[in-house]
């Protein structure tokens, strides 16, 4: 086939750096201070807007976006589930309230368990 009639349908290689800094926002300095006990963490279950199904949701976290998602995937890998990161905290599928109060106030943190 000759050169003009093909088309590159996938490539791995960038021809052009893709940087424009928007991918991910920018957490702000004074963040990364707090250690993890002075942070007040709520953990409650949510079921609305998800098709019946319930998801946890751990509220409250004020660190970098790197360190949530390293706490996440911890949190996922013991838990043996999926989830995501969120604006100050993130998601675990399914209802894994009392196992999430317990490991993150093993790791420092002062979680609190709220709803019923």
């Amino acid at each position: 086939m000759a050169d003009e009639k093909s088309r590159l349908v996938y490539s791995t290689s960038r021809a052009v750096p893709c940087d424009t800094g928007k991918d991910k926002p920018r957490e702000k300095a004074h963040q990364s201070d707090l250690r993890p006990a002075p942070q007040g963490l709520t953990v409650r279950l949510e079921r609305k807007g998800r098709g019946g199904k319930s998801v946890t949701v751990v509220e409250g976290l004020q660190m970098p976006l790197q360190q949530r998602e390293a706490l996440l995937k911890q949190l996922k890998a013991g838990l043996g589930t999926g989830g995501a990161v969120r604006d100050t905290g993130f998601e675990i599928q399914g209802d894994h309230r009392d196992a999430l109060v317990g490991a993150l106030e093993h790791m420092g943190f002062r979680a609190k368990r709220s709803g019923g």
